[in-house]
């Protein structure tokens, strides 16, 4: 029997969102050292390229693209530099969120609920528009949307970030029913607590980790690097016959 490799990405042209730091950071290098082209994207471009040079240094293959997933415009431009450039998409993740809001739910100011609401859901949801349309004219691909824990159990004082979160596991079943006929699989990573900037305000908030440690069987927040391995597997062929499903990385949090 042929040894196959089931996690070879080479030859994948692979996008991913906000990567400029923390976990789509450590994403984009993981798919990068299994043989994927990953355009690194945020909405800074120097932040891109410098994650881009680190790939490259590591012997990978990488290029920035800008794009505030908050825009319209800037989405539809980079899908279509995409199309200009590679002529494919194979694999997406959606991982560029906002949380600008901590406090009360009944406080929640309408700028933030829009914001959050603009990145996290509607931001998503046309990124994967646009790249199942894409992905369906080769063959088909994979989406992989980084939502949360927090859209099966709210977070205390991030209620419309965890509504946002809740939204985009219900988006990952609804586009993973109708694109599976084109052969795009969707499907998310649901991390934990995860020790990054983006998280700052809860990891390294001694109150904030009293609570939420007795909840967490293995007793540690998750290294960016942790959440990569999944999203290999959902990204590979490995997961060719996987759909629609929603991977926690949570350290058992939400055994309950």
């Amino acid at each position: 029997m042929t040894n196959v490799n089931l996690f070879d990405l080479s030859g994948k042209i692979a996008l991913v969102t906000g990567a400029s730091r923390g976990i789509g950071e450590a994403i984009a290098r993981t798919l990068a050292a299994y043989g994927a082209h990953v355009i690194v994207s945020s909405r800074k471009l120097e932040g891109c390229e410098a994650v881009v040079a680190a790939i490259r240094d590591a012997g990978g293959s990488a290029e920035a693209l800008a794009c505030h997933i908050g825009e319209m415009a800037q989405i539809d431009a980079l899908f279509a530099s995409i199309e200009k450039r590679h002529g494919r998409l194979d694999v997406l993740v959606n991982n560029a969120a906002t949380n600008p809001y901590f406090g009360a739910i009944v406080d929640t100011d309408l700028s933030s609920f829009q914001k959050t609401v603009d990145v996290n859901i509607r931001g998503y949801f046309f990124s994967s528009v646009n790249g199942a349309k894409l992905m369906a004219k080769n063959g088909g691909g994979s989406i992989i949307n980084v939502a949360s824990v927090n859209g099966i159990i709210p977070g205390d004082m991030q209620g419309i970030y965890s509504i946002t979160k809740a939204a985009v596991i219900s988006m990952t079943h609804a586009f993973a029913k109708e694109c599976a006929s084109s052969g795009v699989r969707v499907n998310a990573l649901l991390p934990g607590a995860t020790d990054t900037k983006f998280a700052s305000a809860l990891v390294q908030n001694p109150a904030v980790l009293q609570r939420l440690m007795p909840h967490v069987p293995m007793q540690r927040v998750a290294q960016p690097d942790e959440m990569a391995g999944a999203v290999l597997y959902l990204a590979s062929n490995a997961a060719s016959y996987t759909t629609g499903t929603c991977i926690n990385v949570d350290g058992g949090y939400l055994l309950g």
